[in-house]
């Protein structure tokens, strides 16, 4: 099969090209004036999306534990050009979590449809008190290697990414041991200090969870976990893209401080995503509310919980918003990802031996075809 369009995405560049598939691989990246089967015209092809932060959808929540509810969540993704994606867990009761990623092993075994499911994001329960956010305050504990690898071992090898306060992690015992097995350490809720983070990162730390949000602030004086995300060009940085956890202003800030290849866009979206205002969930046992502009707050202390976002309104919010430049919002969603997960050989660009995960833009940012593997999900 070959589709082809005059705004193909090929290394930070909308390029005339005719993209060619065979068996989910891309075969080969051709001149645009070669047959295709589908002309998308002037609409943009870009890689697929790839949201390593995202609690759940329509409805079902990681912690649910429920199959059907995980394989809902795999098709209806993909209407955002997701692609890819980790379930992302949040504290709770060790019972639910290991209930939570075992069911997200079962679904892998079993087969599904849609966005592919990369791994897990283990969210807590290893966070600072202060800074828990949303998180359930009575599930939180102290970090234990023994606890992780009972996790581990119930997900069958599927957590990639682990967010945790490493003040918290005695002589970054987690921290080194995660890190030694192929596992991102995220530091996040958080009440770290700059000089905190800086010997997390020395110790294997690699990743920074939803910057500004749930940890200590850039001051000039204390420059805190956001100042690390800001001065080490060596560590990735996740940012909520939904212009409600962060403004567009600080968005185009982090966007102009960060290392251009390690800014990573994610949707922190929770199971309310695709409901309408006003609808109310239990998010880690605590009641949420939808707020009219997409924001998931609890109902009882008024903090803000998560987001509704769609990857594609993010991209539209950073290039539209943010002012942001298109080849590094696009980036953030597709190549930095991937590379933070070490898949970057595989998915995350349109290349040559690439797997043919392709989101097909409209001039809006709306969604007019995806294709998970080569195969056609609209």
């Amino acid at each position: 099969m070959r589709i082809r369009s005059e705004r193909v995405y090929l290394y930070g560049d909308l390029f005339p090209a005719c993209i060619e598939i065979e068996d989910g691989k891309i075969t080969r990246i051709l001149n645009y004036d070669n047959e295709a089967d589908i002309d998308y015209e002037s609409k943009r092809i870009l890689p697929g999306f790839i949201d390593i932060h995202c609690h759940g959808a329509y409805g079902f929540d990681t912690n649910y534990g429920e199959p059907e509810g995980l394989r809902n969540w795999t098709k209806g993704i993909v209407h955002e050009g997701v692609t890819g994606f980790l379930a992302t867990t949040v504290t709770e009761k060790k019972e639910v979590l290991l209930k939570a990623v075992r069911n997200v092993a079962d679904v892998v075994k079993g087969g599904y449809e849609g966005a592919r499911i990369l791994g897990i994001h283990f969210e807590g329960p290893y966070l600072d008190m202060n800074y828990k956010g949303a998180q359930p305050p009575e599930a939180i504990v102290p970090p234990s290697i023994e606890e992780f690898e009972e996790y581990q071992k119930a997900a069958d090898g599927l957590i990639k990414v682990i967010t945790l306060a490493p003040e918290h992690d005695e002589d970054l015992a987690l921290t080194r041991h995660a890190a030694s097995n192929g596992v991102v350490v995220s530091m996040g809720h958080s009440a770290a200090t700059y000089e905190q983070a800086v010997i997390a990162a020395a110790n294997g730390a690699k990743s920074i969870t939803h910057t500004f949000n749930a940890m200590t602030p850039l001051k000039h004086r204390e420059n805190g976990l956001v100042g690390a995300a800001f001065r080490l060009s060596d560590l990735y940085s996740e940012i909520i893209c939904d212009c409600n956890h962060s403004t567009p202003q600080a968005l185009h800030m982090f966007f102009e401080a960060k290392n251009a290849d390690k800014a990573i866009m994610i949707s922190d979206s929770l199971m309310c995503k695709g409901f309408e205002t006003g609808t109310k969930f239990l998010f880690g046992g605590h009641e949420i509310e939808i707020y009219p502009d997409g924001s998931a707050h609890l109902v009882k202390e008024k903090n803000l919980a998560g987001s509704t976002m769609k990857m594609n309104e993010g991209l539209r919010n950073l290039v539209e918003r943010a002012l942001v430049p298109f080849d590094k919002a696009v980036n953030a969603c597709t190549i930095n990802p991937a590379r933070l997960l070490g898949m970057d050989d595989t998915i995350g660009k349109i290349e040559t031996g690439y797997d043919a995960d392709l989101a097909i833009l409209n001039d809006d940012y709306s969604l007019a075809e995806v294709y998970c593997k080569g195969k056609a999900q609209f």
